[in-house]
């Protein structure tokens, strides 16, 4: 039973305007309102929380009422404002283990008839954004807004927080301080940012030749803000050599994520150790580690044994591959160069206390590795093969159980050790379809637990003035305090033709269909590299000379110089720019394969299809010509080989397919393989080079890379094509300076993708009101 008490202002007639519920598709004719309810002995008023019926064997809704109302039929409803908890939201059971008392607020709302109310219920609000946060006694309290569009969880603005009060009763109140702590991640242990505050400084994790580190400091430069690379990891040796080669200024450690993580946590103990003598130099030993024996350090050397000059450098794991892993200090003996260093285990440096002393507070000055409060920005694409659409044995009832996709664990356990203001993780969009998005899901769960804010959203390479398709997914994370960052709005006219599953549709960066828009023209192959220099299958330079001047906007663009691109040069001076260019070889074709490229008409659409002695059928399938003889090539072999009239059922036109100038590519991969993929130069009979590769990526010609040319075209196929981080690290910059606003998505500056001139932030009058 329920009974419902009249509003002041009396009733609507039937004439007024009904209410229309998009949701439901109900257009309700209203004959009064009401101010309180009597539902099952609780009265209910305008503002109160309460649970309502939820489906069948479920949990109940948890919703603010906004409205009562009578219909012209005499049926009494309710308007409600949902709640989500969080299983609720896109993390699903991804989100089982958080807290069960925390909701989102949402602006989701819909009309219910008056008998769904199950009962009172009291919601607290917390503002996230206070150091203090706790709650009193209630039965769920929220502290972010949830929305469906880009997966968004924010820190609800201010005056937002003031509308919701307006509605208020007893029921929802919102609270600062007393009762149980809710953010042990941000307020357990305090951080102190250490970083410069003109400064962000930025940890590249998986870093590989630096590709999203490089493309978000350019960017984050655009907006106003200094973003800087303070240091990179990556397992692949190459990969870290390009870092150091192309970035001197960057700290580039070569091991595995999980080592550094270790390393990370030793480094914290041992700051802590001489957190003394960093601030006075005084003589703390080291008798405080790892219970080390109390002895005196003897200045005497007994013979046999070699005397320690000094410590250069620190790792976790097991350089020297004796089977025992832990905190080593690579050692720089007396008498003896740097070809002589040795990795040594602490436990035989207990003499050494002074050298670890000093070691340690050089270290901590110079930043050598990064501490809570260091990192401003945490950015990264952990790899997880485990969800590659090729691998048999992938692990579909638990991912994560799979050690190729444990990397994205490690991630998260980095972001909760070093609590970065910002995070930006990359993935292929493989990780919102494997497993029903288990590992998208998860990731986004992580951040949101450890209290930042997120958003997610699926990114077109093509959008952001490249020849190459290429989705990805990005995930942003800031911490609450800090604004969250949009995602750049494409600058490029170029169609997005599916990639997402349906779920994430929503998630997809796009303009809206009846959103006005002014976009470039899509680029085109001739675009990128109609510029470079003719070279053979065999070429063999690393450097040459350009030999002509570029021809389009984008070539003109792509052959700036690393201070152009950072601004670095004082005013009035001007950088004379280098003729040569660097890695435009291609990986060589066996001779066989050669001879097949040589086959391949010149013109567009042609392939293995245009080989004599091949037919089509009726089916579109590829077969031999049974009248004809099948021709060999020099070494005996069939010209046709059997591999490419079985691929793809024979209905493929990728081996020894031929690229053409007014085409755009689907992808870059790691390696150019002709026998499956279309990566034939358009006039010249060889695969695209290393640079023309690079170039589809967005690097810059004056980025060079490191390691064999196998080595070179993996960590441009790994790369994140730098035209997207770029507009990432734009607006990056523009939530660093408090000028992002709270919409997901933002308009780049006209000519963005080409400019090198540097933008000025607006005048702190023009600033969004923080």
């Amino acid at each position: 039973m329920y009974a419902l008490i009249l509003q002041g202002k009396g009733c609507k007639g039937q004439n007024e305007t009904p209410i229309d519920d998009d949701e439901d598709g109900l257009v309700l004719n209203i004959k009064c309102h009401y101010s309180q309810a009597s539902v099952i002995g609780s009265i209910l008023e305008l503002g109160d929380c309460a649970y309502v019926k939820g489906e069948e064997r479920g949990p109940n809704y948890v919703g603010r009422i906004l409205e009562f109302f009578e219909t012209m039929e005499g049926e009494y409803y309710f308007n409600v404002q949902w709640f989500f908890r969080a299983e609720d939201t896109v993390m699903k059971e991804q989100a089982a283990f958080h807290e069960k008392k925390r909701l989102f607020y949402s602006d989701l709302r819909n009309v219910n008839l008056l008998d769904c109310i199950v009962s009172k219920v009291k919601v607290a609000q917390v503002d996230s954004r206070l150091n203090a946060k706790s709650i009193p006694p209630c039965d769920f309290y929220y502290d972010m807004k949830y929305s469906v569009d880009y997966s968004t969880f924010h820190t609800i603005a201010t005056n937002n927080l003031r509308a919701s009060n307006d509605l208020s009763s007893n029921s929802t109140e919102t609270v600062h301080m007393g009762g149980v702590n809710i953010n042990p991640y941000f307020e357990e242990v305090p951080v102190i940012y250490r970083s410069n505050k003109a400064e962000l400084a930025l940890l590249d994790l998986y870093s590989g030749c630096g590709a999203m580190s490089t493309g978000l400091c350019f960017g984050a430069k655009f907006a106003g803000a200094d973003l800087v690379t303070r240091w990179a990891v990556d397992f692949n040796e190459a990969a870290c050599e390009s870092v150091k080669l192309n970035h001197p200024e960057t700290q580039v450690r070569n091991e595995s994520a999980e080592d550094f993580f270790e390393l990370l946590k030793e480094w914290q103990k041992l700051t802590k150790i001489f957190e003394n003598d960093v601030e006075t130099r005084s003589n703390l030993r080291l008798s405080k580690i790892n219970d080390f024996e109390k002895e005196s350090h003897d200045n005497k050397v007994p013979s046999g044994e070699y005397e320690v000059l000094k410590l250069v450098d620190i790792c976790y794991g097991d350089p020297n591959k004796t089977g025992n892993r832990g905190l080593k200090f690579k050692v720089r003996w007396k008498g003896y160069g740097p070809s002589g260093d040795t990795w040594e285990p602490i436990e035989g440096l207990r003499k050494c206390q002074d050298a670890i002393r000093d070691f340690v507070i050089e270290g901590f000055k110079s930043k050598i590795l990064p501490l809570p409060g260091d990192v401003d920005v945490l950015c990264g694409g952990p790899p997880c093969q485990g969800i590659s659409g090729v691998n048999r044995y992938r692990n579909i009832d638990a991912p994560l159980d799979d050690e190729r996709n444990r990397q994205i664990i490690v991630f998260m356990d980095i972001v909760k050790f070093l609590r970065p203001k910002y995070v930006l993780m990359e993935n292929v969009v493989d990780i919102l379809k494997f497993a029903n998005g288990y590992l998208g899901r998860y990731a986004l769960s992580q951040l949101v637990n450890m209290n930042y804010q997120a958003r997610l959203g699926i990114m077109a390479a093509g959008c952001y003035g490249l020849p190459q398709f290429r989705l990805r997914v990005f995930l942003w994370g800031a911490h609450p305090h800090e604004r969250l960052p949009q995602f750049p709005l494409p600058s490029h006219d170029v169609v997005l033709r599916g990639g997402a599953p349906s779920e994430f549709e929503r998630n997809i960066v796009a303009y809206d269909e009846v959103q006005p828009r002014e976009l470039e023209r899509a680029l085109l192959l001739c675009d990128a590299i109609s510029d470079l220099p003719i070279v053979t299958n065999s070429e063999t330079r690393d450097e040459m000379p350009y030999g002509k001047d570029p021809e389009t906007e984008f070539q003109r663009y792509i052959r700036s110089t690393k201070d152009e691109m950072t601004s670095s040069m004082s005013h009035g001076e001007k950088e004379i720019k280098k003729s040569v260019l660097y890695d435009h070889r291609p990986i060589q074709l066996n001779e066989d394969d050669y001879c097949r490229a040589c086959e391949v008409p010149r013109r567009k659409g042609a392939s293995f299809r245009d080989f004599p002695g091949v037919v089509i059928g009726a089916d579109n399938k590829v077969m031999l010509d049974p009248t004809a003889e099948r021709v060999l090539l020099p070494s005996g072999k069939p010209l046709v080989p059997d591999y490419a009239m079985t691929f793809e059922e024979g209905k493929s036109r990728k081996p020894f397919g031929r690229l053409w100038w007014d085409e755009t590519v689907a992808t870059v991969f790691t390696r150019v393989d002709s026998h499956n993929q279309t990566v034939l130069h358009p006039v010249q009979d060889r695969v695209l080079t290393v640079r023309e590769c690079a170039r589809l990526q967005g690097f810059h010609d004056y980025y060079k890379l490191c390691g064999t040319v196998k080595e070179r075209y993996r960590q441009i196929g790994n790369a994140v094509a730098l035209p997207v981080a770029r507009a990432l690290g734009y607006a990056l910059g523009m939530a660093s300076l408090k000028l992002a606003g709270d919409d997901p998505l933002l308009i780049l500056p006209p000519k963005f993708s080409f400019s090198t001139i540097v933008q000025l932030p607006p005048s702190s009058s023009s600033e969004v009101d923080g």
